[in-house]
């Protein structure tokens, strides 16, 4: 058996053993391209936050990251992703859970600290809201800023951005405006070379009839 074998098969134990130890609160596991993740229930993700870091057998005592994902299709549009790591056993897990734009998830900042600023810049982003976070406020947005801006259906334009100017010595508020037009892809192969002149280009035609 290979070592890519040895470890997918380590980590279907894994899985199996975490959701046979909670069978209540897990959903269902996958293991691809090497890591595994656990799909679990929104209201009991502490429990089984506790579990993975005081666990024998999982010793995930390291909270690496926590992000937001958007499918606006599903009736619970939002995935919050937690990524956690087990220096002592050398393994990595992902653990997933679905939530919609009312239904607050528990926060799991009582089993990792860490997961303070990692749960504002889930809610500053997405608009995922915390139950029991100590300080949950915008984080990478400005405070007076209006909306989630990594929601699918976020616009592009309509909204204001901050900056400071140095001229007037103060904070200002300024539309946001696109620093260049939408573009449009041919998905030509670069190998075969565009059917068009493409910018610039007219430029060193130019030069060369001069010649």
């Amino acid at each position: 058996m290979s070592e890519a074998a040895d470890q997918d098969h380590a980590l279907h134990e894994l899985g199996s053993y975490i959701a046979g130890a909670r069978s209540d609160d897990v959903l269902g596991t996958d293991v691809a391209h090497g890591e595994l993740t656990i799909q679990v229930r929104a209201d009991h993700v502490v429990g089984v936050m506790t579990f993975l870091r005081d666990d024998s057998n999982c010793q995930f005592a390291m909270l690496v990251d926590i992000c937001g994902v958007d499918y606006p299709d599903r009736p619970k549009r939002f995935e919050v992703v937690y990524h956690l790591l087990s220096l002592r056993l050398n393994q990595r897990l992902r653990v997933k859970l679905a939530t919609d734009e009312e239904t607050p998830v528990p926060s799991v900042t009582g089993v990792f600290s860490c997961a303070n600023w990692f749960e504002r810049e889930v809610w500053d982003l997405y608009g995922v809201l915390f139950s029991d976070h100590p300080d949950l406020r915008r984080l990478l947005t400005d405070y007076g800023f209006e909306g989630h801006p990594m929601r699918k259906d976020f616009p592009l334009t309509g909204h204001v951005e901050v900056r400071y100017d140095a001229e007037q010595k103060r904070v200002v508020y300024e539309p946001v405006t696109l620093t260049q037009e939408f573009r449009g892809f041919d998905f030509m192969s670069p190998w075969e070379g565009a059917q068009y002149v493409l910018p610039g280009d007219e430029k060193a035609e130019a030069a060369a009839e001069k010649k």
